[in-house]
């Protein structure tokens, strides 16, 4: 016999509920493309930044704690652990305090000093390992060190999310373009950590009979490449270095199926096309996000060369005030990554209309 939701499990569900309902959407962003518009093609961003902490992952983080406390997985005694980059232990470290449940995010020490800084605000506490392959195994051995609950995003996120609507970000961006000049969009372009997000999107296409084509375009490094191309789930990479998107090795959340186009970014295009976006904005953007620019300018060519017309929508996953002393200092890029000016002067000259 099934048994009753307990007083905690109500409350904590209704918590969540409530802060949902104070959340307004976030912004659909036209870009001011002038060259494009002239030829018929409309680019935009969802600004997923504008979300109470942050980023493009609260959604998720919502559905990964209704998730987990509809199943039955979360107690009020619990600790949550997570394996996160950055962006997503952010989210839940904020959740877990509004249920007043502590909160261990497993990161590389690589991850940006400004999201272990939010994760401490939330009052989370950071758990540094060596390399982004090491979190898993690291987050587990918490969790079994603390009899606490992996949330485990890389496996869960694809079915914690409701595809077919309840204001997911497909319903919420298809919505959104309703009064556009081509309110369908012929593509979304979007990073996959998880692949829940893109999982989302091409069910949600498929359910509402769209037109429209996901492309993802997926960092150096990264694993899912090379696994879109085979098929070979047990497949490993050096791991991405664009914080948020790319994996050193395939997750179950990623459904390939679900992708129409998956192509390859570098580092440098990525770290160039967010200081082109920054500029075009007037603020600063993440580094996924000009992974996501560079998918979109891609597509946005191919499309004018053959005289198409249409829209083009992507996310802007966080804002680059995350970033302040890695992506978005010129140093740290120059140590990192080497010169990236000429694949800026490209893609800035590619949203001049040159």
């Amino acid at each position: 016999m099934r048994k009753p939701a307990s007083h905690w499990l109500s409350h904590a569900i209704a918590l969540i509920e409530a802060d949902y309902q104070r959340s307004a959407d976030t912004h659909l962003i036209a870009l001011p493309l002038p060259g494009f518009a002239q030829r018929g093609i409309d680019l935009y961003l969802k600004d997923e930044s504008t979300h109470p902490t942050g980023s493009l992952k609260h959604r998720l983080a919502r559905s990964l704690f209704l998730y987990a406390l509809c199943n039955g997985w979360l107690h009020e005694d619990s600790t949550v652990i997570e394996a996160s980059s950055g962006s997503t232990a952010v989210s839940e470290a904020y959740f877990a305090r509004l249920l007043g449940l502590p909160f261990v995010a497993v990161m590389a020490k690589s991850t940006s000093l400004e999201k272990i800084a939010q994760i401490t605000f939330y009052g989370g506490r950071c758990l540094l390992v060596d390399s982004a392959a090491a979190i898993h195994e690291a987050a587990r051995a918490e969790a079994a060190r603390t009899g606490g609950h992996f949330m485990d995003q890389f496996l869960y996120a694809e079915r914690a999310t409701d595809w077919r609507g309840n204001n997911n970000i497909a319903e919420s961006l298809f919505l959104q373009m309703a009064r556009e000049r081509h309110p369908v969009p012929r593509w979304v372009v979007v990073g996959a950590g998880t692949g829940g997000t893109s999982a989302t999107l091409g069910r949600y296409i498929r359910y509402r009979r769209h037109h429209t084509e996901v492309l993802v375009p997926d960092p150096e490094g990264s694993v899912f490449a090379d696994y879109y191309r085979d098929g070979n789930a047990a497949r490993t990479a050096p791991g991405s270095r664009i914080e948020g998107i790319g994996r050193p090795r395939v997750e179950a959340s990623f459904i390939p199926s679900l992708v129409d186009r998956l192509e390859t970014v570098s580092d440098r295009q990525s770290i160039a096309a967010m200081r082109a976006l920054s500029a075009l904005l007037g603020r600063r953007v993440g580094p996924s996000t000009g992974t996501n620019l560079v998918g979109l300018l891609l597509l946005a060519n191919e499309m004018a060369a053959r005289g198409e017309a249409g829209s083009l929508v992507s996310l802007l996953c966080d804002s680059g005030e995350r970033y302040l002393q890695s992506f978005h200092h010129a140093d740290w890029v120059d140590a990192h990554f080497g010169d990236c000016s000429a694949e800026e002067a490209a893609i800035r000259a590619q949203l001049a209309g040159a």
